[in-house]
Order: C-alpha cells, then sequence, then structure tokens
C-alpha cells in the first residue's frame, strides 16, 4: 500500500537554538488506512500534525503529500487534500453549527463567493452523518465541550479532503459520541480516506486504527500495523512505565502493570 504522507529526516524546534521537539523524525503513513499517534503528553504529537498540515515550517527535513512536496501545494490546493480536526478551537463570533460547518467549504468557494445550495447539502450531510442535526440554528459558543468537538469533525466532513488529521478527537467525548466517532472514522477510511489522529490513550488506537505510531519525546520509538507494534516492551519504551498487553474478546487490551506500582 503506497504512502499518502512521508516525512523524512524532520527537525523543529519552537526557537533555532533548540531544535528539540522533533528530532531526525522519519516514517510514511499508508493511504486510505487509519494511523494512530500514539504517545505521552509533550512527545510532539500535535507539533507533528501542524507540520503535516503545514502550519508550522521544519527547521530540516521534508513533508510529502501524494508525493509531492508540501511547500509546492497552494493553499486553497492544500485545504483540499488535508482536513484538521483540533483538540481545542477559539471561535471568535457567533456562529450558527450550520455556518460553521460550511466553513469547510471555503476551500470550494471563489473570493467573496457565498456558498450554494450543493455546499448547503454537504454540511447538511455531515451534520446527519454526526447526529448535530437538531444543533443545526443553535450557537456554536452555547455548545457543550464534546458537541462542540463533534461540530468541528462536521466542518472537517464538509471539507471533503483526502486526508484527515485530528488531535486527541476523543478528549471531551462521552461514550456515545465517542462511538459516534469510531463508526465515523471506519465509514470514511472505506471510501479510502486517509485518517491520522493523535491521542495519548492506547484504547483509543486499539479501538480504531489500523496502523500505529510510538511517540516519545519527539522521536518515534516504532510504527507499523497495529498487532506488530502493540507489544508490552514497546509501550513500556514510550510511556516510561511498565504496561502489560492482554487480549479480551480476542482484542488487545494494555494495562498498567500492578508491580510497578508497589514501590519497591
Amino acid at each position: 500500500m503506497s504512502a499518502v504522507i512521508t516525512l523524512s529526516h524532520l527537525r523543529f524546534g519552537y526557537t533555532v537554538d533548540r531544535p528539540d521537539v522533533l528530532g531526525d523524525l522519519s516514517m510514511a503513513i499508508p493511504g486510505g488506512t487509519i494511523t494512530a499517534i500514539l504517545g505521552p503528553n509533550g512527545a510532539g504529537k500535535t507539533t507533528l500534525l501542524h507540520l503535516i498540515l503545514g502550519l508550522l515550517t521544519p527547521l530540516g527535513g521534508e513533508v510529502q503529500i501524494a508525493g509531492r512536496p508540501l511547500p509546492t501545494y497552494g493553499r486553497r490546493e492544500l485545504s483540499r487534500q488535508i482536513a484538521l480536526v483540533p483538540q481545542a478551537e477559539h471561535i471568535p463570533f457567533d456562529f450558527s453549527v450550520l455556518e460553521y460547518v460550511l466553513l469547510g467549504r471555503s476551500p470550494y468557494l471563489g473570493m467573496l463567493e457565498m456558498p450554494g445550495e450543493a455546499d448547503y447539502r454537504v454540511a447538511q450531510t455531515a451534520l446527519e452523518t454526526l447526529g448535530l442535526a437538531a444543533l443545526a440554528t443553535r450557537p456554536v459558543t452555547e455548545l457543550s465541550g464534546g458537541e462542540r468537538q463533534m461540530a468541528a469533525l462536521a466542518r472537517a466532513l464538509a471539507q471533503e479532503a483526502h486526508i484527515l488529521l485530528l488531535d486527541e478527537p476523543t478528549s471531551h467525548l462521552d461514550l456515545s459520541n465517542k462511538g459516534r466517532l469510531l463508526q465515523t472514522l471506519q465509514l470514511l477510511a472505506g471510501r479510502g480516506v486517509t485518517i491520522v489522529f493523535t491521542t495519548h490513550d492506547p484504547e483509543m488506537a486499539v479501538l480504531a486504527a489500523h496502523y500505529l505510531v510510538l511517540m516519545r519525546r519527539g522521536q518515534v520509538i516504532d510504527s507499523g500495523p497495529l498487532e506488530a507494534v502493540l507489544t508490552a516492551d514497546r509501550l513500556s519504551a514510550t510511556y516510561g512505565a511498565a504496561v502489560r498487553v492482554e487480549r479480551i474478546a480476542d482484542r488487545p487490551v494494555v494495562l498498567l502493570d500492578p508491580s510497578s506500582l508497589d514501590g519497591s
């Protein structure tokens, strides 16, 4: 399966004299699959997503999207390729949920062009897919954290991009919305969309991902098919704590090793 996102010797730091957020990072993300980037807080996962999207510029190395270097894309063309669902977002205007989701149609509209009937249909379908149709007229600022996160996903769906990036997508979701999110990700992957999400929760990776990337302190510990990478040794190295991987109902379950808590 060919790679849709390729990172080669990527280096990044928020100050030039301290390029230590990501160091010589290389990986390939296969197309049409769900890839989880798993690691503890501070591993560089969000920074990596922002580099893939072009929101940050690497100090070295290269990002390629669909075989092309990232800088060769114009902003509008890139927005038709990649959509981002951030972990949190400041919304300065009192948009209704429908108006907010319609922002996902911006890459397909000309300057000062208003959304047309087809754009409204796409936005409405996104709301219905995520169970948000009843909230279409409600101001986004009045939504709960979980509802706002689902609205951000609806906006990304309306963007109809080939690659979907999600930053800690279940951090504010209850069990019902988490289940709806997982169903949506599987549906999109079935349609050929490449999905990459960050998480610090191994359970989310197990439930959703086909491929797994383990990160710690700006480095890739390992990457590959989920079942091959999800081992006790690799996860222990990733989190700096002893963990076990058991199988329950023929599914891997990651547990903290009780022996690491006895203080001995």
